[in-house]
């Protein structure tokens, strides 16, 4: 019997009828035919225009079923239940045309709902009707490529490639090997790579060892040239997805990454023209772009920087996964990282898939589609680019932070911009410690754009990274960091950074970090508000209250830290604040109740003259740190003394800090510091140091003349 294809028109508008029946809440399920007409729509003698909308129809279909269940179980029970039987009668029947279009819906069934496919591909009996097909249909291309379609899609499912065993890897690797039909070819290789990629991670996690038919490298030789001679646009897709599978290879990377005709071709897939034709999310499952742009990043991707805790805890978990060896007393031996793996190897293929033009191919991807999946994967290849400060130039001039915000509003547009904590994944973080990186090394005009809202804007998702639960401390550390430079900005950008929800509890904590990088980031921002915000000038001293006392304390404190950076930026924040009387009148009382205020600013000022504060005296202290003499520190440490001297209002506390000075040494520090400036009577150390020692000859203190 001869079964009658429908025409194309006939088949779009009995699709289209179903569509708009599932948007109808008193609809149950298709009817006969409209049920038939969509299991048959991914045939392959039905055009693209065909698949595309039978896809929206089933996804359309599926999404309504999960949604009114109570449980995915339930959602899973209730898909199945409507396709199971037509579909496994058809992949059983004796004509051609009903087995090819249960094997093509099975395929597209895994692309919209893995579960429910998943499901159905474990029924007794239905993975024996899929290959017997091959037996009664001999002869027929089309079935041969359904099913390695479908075994492609089952083989990146554990439960299904449990049920896949020698007879099929063999079937597959035959008709790898073939060269007569290039299509075919390509399907079968990424259901092997598939199928050995998932099963040697199933036996790793099982303590097993596997065996792998064909190498990676072979593999990847082959689908390389698919790409680069590919005529069909099926084969073409194939052959990216099984690329973006062998590219977590090392030594498959560097083969592609070295291959400038393959990154070429590959890149040229992404459409380029603003405007061109996005793959619609029912198209992704076909498309090369998602395949292109993971290649891309497990291509420029750093081995996870872990930290001790975390290595330890990884390398007893590949011991305990590593086989034991044979005739070795039962101990494991630990497999060795690949060197193509380390730093200098992936910084090199970042460089070359940036110069085959990568980040073109990266941001056309964002202007394709707005698929989450698509764009997250472009997030992670651009973070690892960044990551080499070289290719940050080039990855701006690409239109890289145009491309990241774009990424980030999208993330961020379904959180209120009240909202605290919004839900954030450790992938969601990626675009914006991306965006931070670039805002780090570069002028926030070339990051931004000369428009301000577009830096305004970037303050909420580099704060949402500072304050939220789930993102690590290298991330608040960089978000802290671009954030300084915004602040740097303008007293209008300091002042919206300073009144982001959570930002200044979260860094006053952080300033307490042991971290060093981080306690300094910290520290530098402070630093950098205090100077443009009249809001956190007050709250740090500028208005007189206990709180801003214990702030100053702070600050202070951290003047007498072992790092260089966070002295000068904690006591260029003092030297801001000094200028409030108010200020001076509260480290006035800690000076007074520790007596660690003066000695530690005549520190910043001669570390080798001013004695050091009550109690620090027998500490292991830097010897370096005694014996340099920073200019930074040393103009900082004078305007805060002077600024300190003449903020003292009461004459009798004056007296006693007069006295206090010349004890210490700070005096004899004042009076070097005015003659390292050898006679340059613009310097601004001279000044502020003069008017200090002018401050203590009224208040009795005999200076001598410098020599």
């Amino acid at each position: 019997m001869t079964t009658v294809t429908p025409s194309p028109d006939a088949v779009l508008n009995v699709l289209d009828a179903s569509l708009k029946k599932t948007q109808d809440k008193s609809w149950t399920t298709f009817s006969p035919d409209e049920l038939s007409t969509l299991i048959a729509a991914f045939s392959p003698h039905h055009p693209i225009a065909v698949h595309s909308k039978a896809y929206i129809v089933l996804a359309a279909y599926c999404q309504r079923r999960r949604a009114e269940a109570s449980t995915p179980d339930e959602g899973t029970h209730s898909i199945c239940k409507t396709f199971e039987t037509p579909v496994t009668s058809r992949i059983a029947d004796t004509e051609e045309s009903e087995a090819l279009a249960g094997l093509t819906f099975l395929a597209a069934l895994f692309d919209v709902d893995h579960l429910s496919a998943s499901a159905i591909f474990q029924r007794d009996g239905v993975l024996e009707s899929v290959m017997d097909t091959l037996d009664l249909f001999q002869k027929s291309r089309h079935i041969d490529l359904a099913v390695a379609h479908l075994l492609g899609r089952a083989a990146g499912h554990k439960a299904c490639r449990a049920l896949l065993g020698t007879d099929h890897q063999k079937w597959l690797e035959w008709k790898s090997r073939q060269t007569e039909d290039p299509e075919l070819r390509a399907a079968a290789a990424v259901a092997m790579v598939k199928l050995a990629k998932g099963s040697g991670l199933d036996a790793a996690e099982a303590g097993r060892s596997t065996e792998q038919p064909l190498e990676d490298a072979e593999l990847a030789t082959m689908m390389k040239g698919l790409v680069v001679d590919a005529r069909e646009t099926s084969s073409l897709a194939d052959a990216v997805e099984g690329l973006a599978y062998l590219s977590t290879n090392p030594s498959v990377k560097e083969m592609l990454s070295k291959d400038s005709a393959f990154l070429a071709k590959l890149f040229a897939l992404v459409p380029r023209r603003k405007g061109s034709p996005a793959p619609a999310l029912e198209d992704l499952a076909g498309s090369p772009l998602y395949g292109t742009v993971v290649i891309i990043a497990n291509l420029c991707t750093y081995r996870p920087r872990l930290s001790s805790e975390e290595a330890q805890i990884a390398k007893l978990r590949r011991m305990a996964k590593t086989p034991k060896a044979g005739g070795q007393g039962g101990q494991a031996k630990e497999p060795e990282e690949d060197p193509l793996d380390d730093d200098e190897p992936v910084k090199a293929r970042g460089r070359r898939v940036l110069d085959a033009g990568a980040m073109e191919a990266l941001t056309s991807a964002v202007r394709a589609t707005d698929s989450r999946a698509v764009r997250l994967v472009v997030s992670k290849a651009i973070l690892s680019l960044v990551e080499d400060k070289e290719n940050r130039g080039k990855v701006l001039q690409a239109g890289g932070a145009k491309a990241l915000i774009t990424i980030i509003q999208g993330l961020l547009s379904a959180s209120k911009p009240s909202d605290a904590a919004p839900q954030m994944d450790a992938s969601d973080f990626e675009p914006i410690q991306a965006l931070a990186k670039l805002t780090i090394t570069a002028s926030p005009v070339q990051v931004f754009g000369p428009n301000e809202g577009a830096l305004y804007d970037a303050i909420r998702p580099f704060t949402v990274m500072l304050t939220h639960p789930n993102a690590n401390l290298l991330q608040r550390f960089e978000a802290m960091m671009a954030l300084t430079n915004l602040s740097s900005q303008s007293p209008e950008a300091a002042s919206r950074i300073a009144r982001a929800d959570g930002l200044m509890n979260k860094v006053e904590l952080l300033m307490l970090e042991d971290h060093t990088l981080v306690r300094r980031a910290a520290t530098e921002l402070v630093c950098n508000l205090v100077a443009g915000c009249e809001e956190v000038f007050d709250k740090w001293g500028g208005v007189k209250n206990s709180a801003s006392k214990s702030k100053l304390q702070v600050l202070v404190a951290l003047c007498d830290v072992d790092d260089l950076p966070t002295r000068l930026a904690a006591s260029g924040a003092l030297a801001t604040l000094t200028a409030s009387p108010e200020a001076c009148e509260s480290l006035l009382e800690l000076q007074n109740e520790r007596h660690r205020v003066l000695p530690i600013l005549g520190q910043l000022i001669n570390p080798a003259v001013v004695a050091r504060p009550p109690g620090d005296e027998d500490d292991d202290h830097d010897a370096e740190q005694e014996s340099h003499i920073d200019p930074g520190l040393v103009h900082r440490g004078v305007v805060c003394v002077r600024n300190f001297f003449q903020g003292i209002k009461n004459k009798e506390a004056a007296r006693e800090i007069a006295s206090e000075s010349s004890r210490i040494g700070l005096v004899s520090g004042l009076v070097l510091a005015m003659k390292d400036c050898g006679g340059n009577t613009n310097s601004p150390v001279l000044w502020a140091a003069a008017e200090s020692l002018k401050w203590l000859l009224g208040h009795g203190v005999e200076v001598p003349v410098p020599q």
